[in-house]
């Protein structure tokens, strides 16, 4: 058998009409699961971690909902049930394991993709009846060729088994990419831009726009005037960062590799001011000890004033 590929929340400001907490505190369940996602855009971190297994962060994960329909940015570890989780607590049915159809990813780290064969075959399983569109860098179509591969045994017996399976709910149409816009339907626009991840030729972050609403995603990069340019006053801007503080105490290779990789407070803050973002939402934190008070602080204190979030797993915006 032969796979078919297509080439081709602590806030610290009100934020979307949740209740301001204060710093460590979570916003409110009950208010949280009284929205409605099923109208508008809405954005819902399934994942905030990093490399590191943080048993409260699950891999970096996230899902733009537009009007009843998921998107999702990134596949990190633990992607299919915090998708499910989120869409038992808020009632958001296109959270539900068949309804995920759709994917960007920003880079291939493993962090970023570890997830995808949870995503791939997890949803099969549930009977989603439509191929994942993915949609990454250059690799990503072999990428979707070895996991739908690896899992051929599997595909096979549920195929041709006595279980009910759909028959194209398996495959993978992947997508490779390059920067402009990279996919459009009638509720939204996706536009890729680079950005600058140490060692990686190719490395993007997404700006989507919805249903009235535009939010930006970094990926994982280094500063970089392409966030400025692609938010400009934007309505979300996701935005991984590291600790500047507890950074200084990292092992000279890894302050090096970092430097060129990823941002920090102090950079974060400064990009912020110019790109002006209706709220700014801290994610795929670098922390190395620090707490997320000391982390909101150090951008405080680095001249960013404007709404700010310190993003954790299932916070919505």
């Amino acid at each position: 058998m032969r796979s078919t590929i297509t080439t081709g929340l602590l806030l610290v400001w009100p934020a979307l009409a949740l209740p301001a907490c204060g710093p460590g505190e979570p916003s409110s369940a009950a208010a949280e699961a009284a929205r409605d996602l099923s109208t508008g855009t809405h954005v819902v971190l399934l994942g905030t971690g990093t490399p590191n297994p943080e048993p409260e962060a699950s891999g970096p994960a996230t899902a733009i909902l537009v009007d009843g329909r998921a998107y999702i940015v990134d596949a990190g570890v633990g992607l299919v049930r915090r998708a499910a989780e989120a869409a038992d607590r808020y009632g958001a049915e296109s959270l539900t394991a068949a309804r995920l159809d759709i994917a960007f990813l920003t880079h291939l780290h493993s962090d970023h993709t570890i997830g995808l064969p949870d995503l791939i075959h997890t949803p099969w399983v549930a009977e989603r009846e439509a191929p994942l569109k993915l949609f990454g860098p250059s690799g990503t179509v072999a990428i979707a060729e070895h996991l739908t591969a690896a899992w051929e045994a599997d595909i096979e017996n549920r195929l041709g088994g006595h279980q009910p399976s759909t028959p194209d709910g398996w495959r993978v149409d992947a997508v490779e990419i390059a920067p402009g816009v990279i996919y459009e339907d009638d509720r939204v626009r996706v536009t890729a831009f680079a950005v600058v991840h140490t060692g990686w030729p190719e490395a993007y972050g997404f700006r989507f726009d919805a249903a009235g609403r535009s939010v930006v995603f970094s990926g994982d990069t280094a500063p970089t005037e392409a966030v400025v340019e692609m938010c400009s006053g934007c309505d979300v801007l996701v935005h991984e960062v590291y600790s500047a503080t507890t950074f200084r105490g990292r092992p000279p290779e890894w302050q090096s590799y970092h430097a060129q990789a990823h941002t920090s407070t102090v950079e974060l803050a400064r990009l912020a001011v110019r790109a002006r973002p209706g709220i700014l939402v801290l994610h795929h934190q670098l922390h190395w000890g620090a707490t997320p008070e000391e982390m909101v602080a150090e951008i405080r204190a680095a001249g960013y004033d404007g709404p700010l979030a310190y993003g954790r797993d299932l916070d919505v915006y």
